[in-house]
């Protein structure tokens, strides 16, 4: 065990490995992370992750990336690179090579094969509503199925010519031979294959039956050596299965299942059935929209690994079920933020300002820090001129003691530049301001007028050089805490999750930058170039989360 482990908090899937290690139950540990390709990862699979992955990595095991490929309907290889993609992103790199549960299509046949042959499995056929009715209820066991006295030699013919694709999809299943008056309904004889004629992303037509999750994951899990196999509690019930299965086939590994409270996340859904429904119907631009919880999703929108990772750790793990505020999440991103990125102005909806006394043709060259509590971050050059953009939000015509920002006939600063006053207001036709006429002083510039106090400090982009980008304003995705209980998804969905704008201008010093690089626009929050539309000289900036919980405010007066 290394020293970080010894200073982290000692869950208790920490308190199990170190006491596994302690009497020699295992000389190290073997985890897994087993996603099924059937969608993008979200920030739910983002603690399992780190959870998995981490704690390979802090007891100097392993972790295997293993693809739950078993329901070839719904599943694609983009699905899986994406996943690939994100486990990276998160810094984590799995043990040799991605396994997929369908590199075990022969053996778990060959186990199935061998369930039967100990009269632990049948071939039936009871249609699915008989099926149902058979089972029985929580209150009321099931009753058995006629074919369950089926001879040894008639099932596994049955179940051999089922693999030769000789029945129709639904007319067999394989179900194991277990207890159907078990209080525990995965133990009421569960179906192990079924036949379905899908093609497989990665074994084509070869196959026609498929193995169900619950008998296909402990076995993958035993093959693999997995010594620690970590789930979330919707598990907990299907562990007997799972014990059931991998100790009545000729295996020597008995992984132990584990199971841990899943990471559920006020103001969004992580079903993978909801975010499909968003992207197929179009309430979002795709899985990777920054509106969305997936990780692809954050991470176009601008969250760190590193924040995630600490949302994950501070998360904890516990075995009961609860609700994480979003302004959880979104502190753990502003903290990192706050230490990394570099700071630059950016005006969002630009009002223009002309400083009469200042020389047309003048520019001049100013410095600014990269980041006020980092010098080695360096600075970089603002140009000021004659004519330069403030943030309409920044002025009124007339205001009180508490505006703290330019106001007609008044003074303010221009953030790393001079004070300027503003002596004239100049409107449309249809009483809009569209500029104002400023004064300033040219003693002012990094130092304070001697006569007088000025209180106020905005941002501002020169008029001629600055760089046109576009912003977009993203916000919660829905406008309740929970919006998976509710009845109608889409009538949850925050109509201002999405302001767009065009016209906002930035400064010079981000002219060459890359996708995917963040900043903190001074006074207006965290940013990132957009991984996608940010390319060939067009400037495209996500806004990552506000300087402050907007929303704390709201939610205490009750929305």
């Amino acid at each position: 065990m290394t020293t970080e482990t010894a200073e982290k908090p000692k869950h208790f899937i920490r308190q199990i490995i170190d006491e596994d290690l302690k009497t020699g139950k295992h000389a190290s540990i073997a985890t897994r992370f087993p996603p099924e390709p059937n969608g993008f990862l979200h920030v739910g699979h983002a603690k399992s992750i780190c959870l998995n992955f981490g704690l390979a990595g802090e007891y100097q095991g392993s972790c295997n990336l293993r693809f739950d490929d078993t329901n070839p309907a719904k599943e694609e290889q983009a699905y899986a690179d994406a996943i690939e993609a994100d486990v990276r992103w998160l810094g984590f790199e799995w043990n040799g090579e991605v396994r997929h549960a369908s590199d075990y299509f022969e053996q778990l046949y060959t186990y199935a094969i061998e369930l039967i042959e100990k009269g632990l499995a049948y071939v039936d056929d009871l249609p699915a509503d008989k099926m149902r009715e058979y089972r029985g209820t929580l209150t009321e066991p099931g009753k058995n199925s006629p074919s369950r006295e089926r001879s040894v030699e008639d099932n596994l013919d049955l179940f051999k010519r089922m693999r030769a694709g000789e029945f129709d999809d639904g007319a067999y299943i394989l179900r194991a031979k277990i207890d159907m008056t078990s209080p525990n309904m995965n133990m009421r004889d569960p179906v192990l294959y079924r036949i379905k004629r899908q093609h497989h992303h990665r074994t084509g037509d070869d196959w026609c039956i498929y193995p169900t999750y619950d008998y296909t994951h402990c076995i993958s899990d035993a093959i693999e050596g997995i010594t620690h196999s970590l789930c979330t509690l919707e598990f907990e019930d299907h562990r007997p299965l799972y014990d059931w299965v991998v100790a009545n086939i000729s295996i020597e590994t008995r992984p132990q299942q584990i199971e841990f409270s899943r990471l559920n996340l006020e103001h969004t859904v992580t079903s993978k059935r909801k975010l499909n429904q968003l992207v197929t119907d179009n309430h979002v631009s795709g899985w990777d929209d920054p509106r969305m919880p997936t990780i692809s999703a954050m991470r176009r929108r601008g969250y760190t690994p590193a924040s995630i990772r600490e949302f994950c750790e501070r998360v904890g793990i516990t075995k009961k079920n609860h609700t994480i505020e979003m302004s959880s999440l979104e502190s753990c991103v502003r903290d990192d933020l706050d230490k990394s990125a570099a700071r630059v102005m950016a005006v969002l909806k630009p009002l223009k300002i002309v400083i009469t006394n200042y020389p047309e043709d003048k520019v001049e060259e100013l410095s600014a820090p990269n980041h006020p509590q980092k010098p080695e971050m360096g600075e970089r050059t603002l140009f000021f001129t004659r004519e330069a953009y403030i943030d309409q939000e920044d002025f009124r015509e007339s205001a009180n003691k508490h505006f703290k920002r330019l106001v007609l006939g008044k003074e303010v600063r221009l953030r790393n530049a001079y004070v300027i006053r503003c002596d004239e207001v100049i409107k449309d036709e249809d009483e809009n301001i569209v500029e104002l006429r400023c004064s300033y002083d040219p003693e002012t510039l990094g130092k304070n007028p001697e006569d007088r106090k000025v209180k106020g400090v905005i941002h501002w982009v020169s008029a001629s050089h600055s760089l046109p980008a576009e912003v977009r304003l993203y916000d919660r995705l829905f406008n309740v805490e929970n919006p998976g209980a509710e009845d109608d998804l889409v009538s949850t969905l925050n109509p201002e999750s999405l302001n767009v704008l065009t016209e906002a201008r930035i400064e010079m010093s981000v002219k060459e930058v890359a996708p995917e690089t963040r900043f903190q626009f001074e006074r207006e929050g965290y940013f990132c170039s957009d991984r996608i539309d940010c390319v060939d000289g067009k400037l495209v900036f996500n806004r990552t989360v506000t300087l402050r919980d907007s929303w704390a405010k709201v939610e205490k007066k009750g929305g």
